[in-house]
């Protein structure tokens, strides 16, 4: 991005009339520069966990190992438990803590639906093609979710639109984004879902109720479906109970009507469409463990019996500050740079005044502010970061971070003249920008040969 004093203008290669065009430049140009980087890392790498994947075909056809073809050059860290997972099912206890391999298999089923291909290598390119194919349309989904926020009728409201989905594409997740994992799944479905939400709103704004209920509805079961791939999609279920908070606040002092009854209703029923995504795993696995099971497992006899929360503490060491030992301190400062992204632009978003942006960006009087939307979208991202530094693994919210929206509007926001801080210029954009590039391109290279950071 070029500029001149007091004038907001773009470089030739960055087409804002054409943002679809030049996003999916940029996103190829990307990818095949990560897909090199992957691919010519030699051998199987620090760790020979792929390799086993490939030892019981390899015996059943009689055949030696030879070198990882490339689709396995992406197999490393959890997807090689996701690739026997989507192809044989759960068969082990520890592999509950993973829901994409449910998606994975899926997609592949209706791929090859006469069983045509099998065997991780084919497994691990249909996650390959899920993983690349999901990426893109994120990327998209981003742009449509920004001019839901932002509105894209001028050239500034088009470039934050448009830089918001370009800083996705170069997301700290890097190499997750195109391996076989649930993070750009994840990332598609929960940007689709807070698409749909964002929409409900304005129609809400609008008095469209009927457009409102049918999105809000659609919205909780993308979440949910989110909630499969990755866990934390349960986190965007704090949308709709913050909705409902508003509604039974309004009704106790404004009065209840028959419009806000129904539209809590829906809200309600949106927020546990949501939780499916996360109790339906726990009733299968509750039937297999604990019903159709000779002997049960420890966890059948909690007050609420959770796989998930059994699986997470007893084979990953995943619980509240468990994380928190000297030898993870590297990790911690691995996280601190995200950490801080994700604290100062949920501050930024939840400080947002309710007029943010409606002068200045030309937002629509039928259209709700940016800054009453950004406040609630604000909230999964606060509750991510806070799981993050207590309970998570620290180091992954570097990729999972991948799939929430405010941070990267924020990094963008420091660039634009109608949003920015006095303190703020478009220097931090630019070196934010750079930064992710060249995390990026040394995790690939780590990925590729199978070295931590994960």
């Amino acid at each position: 991005m070029s500029q001149r004093p007091g004038k907001l203008t773009t470089s030739r290669f960055l087409r804002l009339d054409s943002p679809v065009g030049s996003l999916t430049v940029a996103f190829l140009l990307w990818k095949f520069l990560l897909f090199v980087v992957v691919a010519l890392c030699p051998g199987p790498g620090y760790d020979t966990s792929t390799s086993l994947l490939l030892h019981e075909n390899a015996q059943s056809i009689n055949k030696p190992l030879d070198g990882l073809s490339w689709p396995l050059k992406f197999a490393r860290w959890d997807s090689i438990y996701f690739l026997p997972i989507a192809e044989k099912g759960y068969v082990f206890e520890q592999e509950w803590a993973f829901g994409y391999p449910r998606i994975l298999s899926l997609v592949a089923s209706a791929i090859r639906p006469s069983g045509g291909l099998t065997g991780p290598e084919n497994m691990a390119l249909i996650g390959l093609i899920l993983s690349h194919a999901s990426h893109y349309y994120s990327v998209l989904a981003l742009y449509s979710l920004s001019t839901n926020i932002f509105g894209d009728d001028t050239p500034a409201q088009k470039l934050i639109c448009f830089l918001s989905a370009a800083l996705h594409i170069i997301s700290p997740a890097g190499a997750f984004l195109s391996a076989p994992y649930g993070e750009p799944v994840f990332s598609l479905l929960n940007f689709v879902g807070l698409d749909l939400y964002t929409l409900s709103l304005i129609a809400e704004h609008r008095r469209s109720a009927l457009l409102r209920d049918l999105q809000v509805l659609a919205a909780a079961v993308v979440f949910a479906i989110a909630t499969v791939a990755r866990s934390n999609g349960i986190l965007s279920g704090c949308l709709f109970a913050y909705d409902a908070a508003l509604l039974v606040w309004a009704s106790l002092t404004q009065g209840l009507t028959i419009y806000n009854l129904r539209h809590l209703a829906v809200t309600l029923v949106g927020g546990c469409i949501v939780a499916t995504g996360i109790i339906v795993p726990q009733i299968l696995a509750f039937n297999e463990y604990c019903v159709q099971s000779p002997e049960p497992r420890p966890w059948c006899q909690s007050q609420v019996p959770s796989i998930y929360s059994w699986v997470q503490r007893h084979y990953w060491n995943v619980g509240f500050l468990r994380y928190w030992t000297l030898s993870n301190v590297p990790l911690f400062a691995l996280a601190a740079p995200m950490l801080f992204v994700l604290y100062k632009s949920s501050l930024w978003a939840l400080k947002a005044p309710p007029t943010l942006g409606s002068k200045s960006t030309g937002v629509k009087s039928s259209q709700m502010s940016p800054g009453a939307m950004l406040i609630r979208l604000a909230l999964p991202q606060v509750l991510l970061t806070v799981l993050a530094v207590t309970t998570y693994h620290v180091q992954i919210v570097n990729r999972i971070a991948s799939g929430y929206p405010v941070w990267y509007w924020w990094l963008v926001s420091t660039a634009m003249p109608s949003f920015q801080d006095s303190r703020n210029s478009r220097r931090g954009l630019q070196r934010a920008a750079q930064a992710m590039v060249a995390y990026a391109l040394i995790q690939a290279v780590l990925f590729g040969s199978f070295l931590p950071p994960a």
